[in-house]
């Protein structure tokens, strides 16, 4: 990833905090015919100290057989973005010389993946995502509300997979390379754009980032 200086976002916590808040990641190994990429919900876990991405596929995705040697693995957290307008830039009416541009936030996260082919483990991480999925629902859903032979079934149809966290970058392009009036032009057109996501990035750059 291109990662000029003033768009690194190195803190751990910012970095979780995004990708515990958009959990579907884009998961890429080396596959026989070039990059191989799943899109797949990760649950964070801290095991003793080290971060790993656990999720799950299907029994059918070939991706899991490609895990024997465990490769090494990207997985990409996106964040909210949004289009920044020339029109938000005070030296539209001075000098005309600014362009469109997109800002961003996103966290890559790579190591090495490996297939966890235990329905053991595959429970407890079953039940590990409803809880933290269902936590804010009015009546939370549980694992154990399917019934037992149903839940064996749809168990021996997934595999888990593991990625261990060797390395995060985050970069949050928040127009952190322009100046404060510029940066304010920004904030106020995205936030009167009425989009969330853009909402959200007027959030980020009034926040600092």
């Amino acid at each position: 990833m291109y990662q000029p200086s003033h768009f690194v976002e190195a803190d751990p916590a910012v970095l979780l905090s995004l990708m515990r808040g958009r959990p579907l990641a884009a998961v890429a190994i080396n596959g026989e015919d070039g990059p191989l990429v799943n899109h797949l919900p990760l649950m964070t876990v801290e095991d003793q100290g080290v971060l790993k991405l656990r999720g799950h596929v299907a029994r059918a995705n070939p991706l899991w057989r490609l895990l024997e040697d465990a490769p090494q693995a990207l997985a990409i957290f996106q964040g909210d973005d949004a289009y920044i307008s020339p029109s938000w830039h005070p030296d539209k009416t001075v000098h005309g010389k600014v362009v469109p541009t997109w800002n961003y936030m996103v966290v890559h996260a790579r190591g090495k993946l490996r297939a966890m082919d235990d329905p053991v483990w595959l429970r407890a991480l079953l039940e590990a995502l409803t809880s933290r999925h269902e936590a804010a629902m009015p009546r939370p859903w549980r694992v154990s509300d399917a019934p037992a032979d149903y839940l064996d079934m749809m168990l021996r149809a997934i595999v888990g997979i593991e990625l261990t966290v060797e390395r995060l970058d985050g970069k949050y392009k928040l127009s952190q390379n322009q100046p404060a009036a510029a940066r304010q032009g920004m904030r106020a057109g995205l936030a009167a754009s009425g989009d969330g996501r853009a909402g959200a990035v007027a959030d980020a750059m009034a926040r600092g980032g």
